[in-house]
């Protein structure tokens, strides 16, 4: 029974650890190293060199108005500002909207590739030493390009990530209020990664790359920007995370479209972790290693597994002592919260204080469900779009 115990409580760890634990390291580490730096490089806001904004389109006629007029608007010399719009596969009427704009670039193949194909193919057509790319579905700020450039002053920046910020109001669904509250943590991690290191990976709504060190990806890629900006940073180079750019996207109509999207996203991170194996090691760098292994490889990997596995193994340790029947209440208490957040979602009753453990178990049913996806090779790299709630702001 003794090896059991110490089981259960390595395992316990790694779910607190995961979710919680390293939040509160790295927040100590931040703290640490800011005590023993006596100065940062601050950026500058007289870089402005000349930058590609790229924006992969699938049959998205009906906001590609709204995100043209959007670039267009962003604070930066319009000299030096190039857009591109890649529509591969669509069908709708893109040509008629995008006319109406000459300073966008169209670039369009019938054949639908997925959108790395699509961003592969876009990257031979760009000169300038940077390139953005953005979510067609996204806003961005009115400074978010000089914002983000102004990073790559520096030789060792290889990519920059904006940040993801999700609309929400006090009428949301579960699942937009959830993923509101998701990002929020998130970006409070990516930020406190940045600055003790590198970023852990960037999200295709705002990132940027030097363009000499993109390079292509194989066309099945599911997280591409993901895997762009992390094979970027095994080669030595930091990923910057930079909050004063965003994107602002609109959370998921239901828990059923954001269910479909996470699936999606965790198949694609076990194919990403496979295919980053051996390319960022303790022994070439120690420290992007580290936080690697703890922002993202714990959470996709094992951590949901574990879960499922403290709960059952928590009622046969309920004879070793009273700490054991509280921390099984406490789960239960947990699980109690998400089902009955469940079921008020169905009933569309919105109770914000349930929206954190029932999309919790969702995300993380999420991982399970694209872990399986993944070794059945069930998912595509061409993507279709979740449903999500109309932009407001």
């Amino acid at each position: 029974m003794i090896v059991w115990e110490i089981l259960y409580w390595i395992f316990l760890f790694i779910v607190f650890y995961a979710f919680l634990g390293y939040g509160v390291l790295l927040f100590l580490l931040v703290k640490l190293k800011r005590l023993v730096t006596l100065s940062s490089v601050s950026t500058s806001e007289e870089f402005k060199p000349e930058v590609s904004l790229v924006i992969p389109c699938y049959n998205e006629a009906d906001i590609i108005r709204e995100k043209v007029l959007n670039s267009l608007g962003l604070d930066y010399d319009r000299k030096k500002l190039k857009l591109f719009f890649i529509t591969d596969g669509s069908t709708d009427n893109f040509r008629e909207v995008l006319m109406e704009f000459p300073e966008v670039n169209l670039l369009h193949e019938d054949r639908r590739g997925g959108k790395t194909a699509a961003e592969n193919r876009a990257m031979k057509w760009i000169d300038t030493p940077f390139v953005i790319f953005s979510d067609a579905n996204t806003l961005l700020n009115k400074d978010a390009v000089k914002n983000i450039v102004r990073h790559f002053k520096h030789e060792d920046v290889g990519c920059v990530s904006g940040e993801k910020r999700v609309l929400s109001d006090e009428k949301d669904t579960a699942s937009a209020a959830g993923e509101g509250i998701y990002w929020k943590y998130e970006s409070f991690l990516k930020k406190l990664d940045s600055e003790l290191y590198s970023a852990v990976g960037a999200a295709g709504e705002l990132v940027a790359f030097r363009t000499v060190l993109y390079q292509d990806l194989p066309e099945d890629t599911i997280l591409d920007d993901f895997m762009q900006s992390m094979l970027i940073a095994s080669k030595g180079y930091k990923i910057i995370y930079e909050p004063e750019a965003y994107a602002l996207e609109s959370g998921s109509a239901s828990v059923a479209e954001e269910l479909k999207r996470k699936i999606r996203i965790s198949a694609g991170g076990w194919q990403s972790m496979q295919r980053l194996w051996g390319k960022i090691t303790p022994i070439n760098q120690p420290l992007l290693y580290f936080q690697y292994l703890s922002h993202r490889v714990l959470r996709w990997t094992v951590t949901p597994f574990l879960l499922i596995l403290v709960f059952v193994m928590n009622f046969f340790m309920l004879g070793e002592g009273w700490v054991y029947a509280v921390v099984l209440v406490g789960q239960i208490l947990f699980y109690l919260a998400a089902a009955v957040g469940y079921v008020l979602e169905n009933r569309q009753i919105r109770m914000k204080l349930l929206f954190v453990p029932f999309y919790f178990c969702v995300m993380n049913y999420a991982v399970i469900a694209g872990f399986f996806r993944f070794l059945k090779g069930g998912q595509k790299s061409t993507w279709e779009k979740a449903k999500r709630k109309a932009m407001t702001s």
